[in-house]
């Protein structure tokens, strides 16, 4: 028998994004640097019998019921189907989300071992602005890795763009014409301050009205039902007017949903998060190694919850962005 897991704000916790590696073959400017990081060991990352025993607790105590996976980039983790054969019969919905460049050899491995869905992240169509933003000229395989995941049967299929202003802007409608003539939903999402650079400001978010907008008037949209909408999800869902699929924008900076967050993180270094832009870390991994029991580790982790804050705060002069990079907290 489950129980629900609350936080200090009566928002029920049942979403665990784990980060299963810090490395990636990209070097996406809102993420990582392009040169200089310090990789975590691989005695550092924990390992797939670890990273599973701490969701079947999430799940078994709490009815945790989705489990997303990233990175980095998850899929240069070695032997990555045999994570999913691991995690499936936990029964939750379980996702990926992945720069799809290695999809085409392991999409179809990976859904028979039990993934049910990916998100493949996107920021631009164009050669050189993807080669800009990524440091990397792998956008055909990035195509390539899109068609193989729907290939595949991953369903549904979506695609992540964050969208920074002077950069890839004038993207939005071509990103959106893409995923309207492959049956694909695209989530337009607002540049937040987790660059490596640490160089974010506020003049470089293109706010997620403004991106509805450019949208609407190539592509008219009438907003979700409440039906279609899930106030815990981060993306805002409108639909397209003509009945071809949806368009989604996750306004973290804007429009935060904090108030209805229900997510955790655990890193790859198994450290335990309760926000994205949180500072404070408990240490799954030391609690995992040293022969705690699945009681113990639970006390740990509801601990944690209870620390949980009301919400980021981005843009309040008191805000500090997190010490770590997004590719060491997981995407």
């Amino acid at each position: 028998m489950t129980t629900a897991l609350i936080d200090p704000f009566n928002r029920q916790v049942k979403d665990l994004r784990i980060s299963i590696t810090d490395r990636c073959n990209f070097r996406c400017t809102y993420c990582m640097p392009e040169e200089g990081m310090k990789w975590m060991d691989r005695a550092e990352l924990l390992t797939y019998e670890e990273l599973t025993r701490v969701a079947r607790v999430c799940v078994e105590r709490w009815g945790f019921n989705a489990i997303r996976i990233t990175g980095g980039e998850p899929t240069l983790r070695a032997h990555l189907p045999r994570l999913f054969e691991m995690l499936a019969p936990l029964g939750t919905d379980l996702a990926m989300t992945t720069n799809g460049v290695r999809l085409p050899e392991i999409a179809h491995d990976l859904a028979a071992a039990g993934l049910k869905r990916v998100n493949v992240s996107i920021d631009s169509l164009d050669p050189a602005t993807f080669r800009r933003i990524t440091q990397r000229d792998d956008l055909s395989r990035v195509l390539s890795g899109i068609a193989a995941a729907l290939d595949a049967g991953l369903a549904p299929v979506k695609l992540n763009c964050v969208v920074m202003r002077g950069v890839n802007d004038r993207e939005v409608v071509d990103l959106a014409a893409f995923g309207r003539t492959h049956s694909v939903g695209v989530r337009f999402i607002e540049f937040m301050p987790l660059d490596a650079q640490g160089e974010w400001s506020r003049d470089q978010v293109v706010p997620a009205a403004e991106i509805l907008a450019a949208i609407d008037e190539v592509f008219p949209l009438e907003r979700a039902s409440a039906a279609e909408s899930d106030t815990s999800e981060p993306a805002r869902l409108v639909r397209y007017q003509d009945g071809r699929g949806d368009v989604g924008v996750i306004a973290s900076v804007t429009e935060p949903f904090c108030g209805d967050c229900d997510r955790v993180r655990l890193t790859a270094d198994g450290k335990f998060r309760t926000c994205l832009f949180a500072h404070a870390e408990t240490d799954l991994r030391a609690v995992l190694r040293s022969g705690a029991t699945d009681d113990e580790l639970a006390e740990v982790i509801a601990g944690a919850v209870a620390t949980k804050t009301a919400g980021h705060r981005i843009g309040q002069v008191d805000f500090i962005p997190p010490a770590r990079p997004m590719s060491q907290i997981g995407g």
